[in-house]
């Protein structure tokens, strides 16, 4: 028999695998636009201003999601005693 234990793991992983695969579908979109914008992908202007640019993207959605977690938290515990 399977423990919940492992279930959780496997869910987890699960769900890490299609973040991943989210990831790579946007970093495609985004390079496609970066292309668009500043021509090639592969000069060093454009690929340093594209790991910039996502890093702050990035950083910004995790603060974000940090506080969205945080307040449904709160709203949770209030209504449960």
């Amino acid at each position: 028999m399977v423990s919940s234990e492992v279930i959780e793991k496997i869910a987890a992983l699960m769900t890490a695998a299609f973040g991943l695969v989210a990831a790579l579908a946007w970093n495609g979109a985004i390079i496609a636009i970066f292309e668009e914008v500043l021509g090639t992908a592969e000069s060093i202007v454009a690929m340093v201003s594209y790991a910039i640019i996502v890093t702050i993207i990035a950083v910004i959605a995790t603060i974000w999601i940090g506080k969205a977690s945080a307040r449904a938290k709160e709203k949770i515990n209030r209504v449960q005693p």
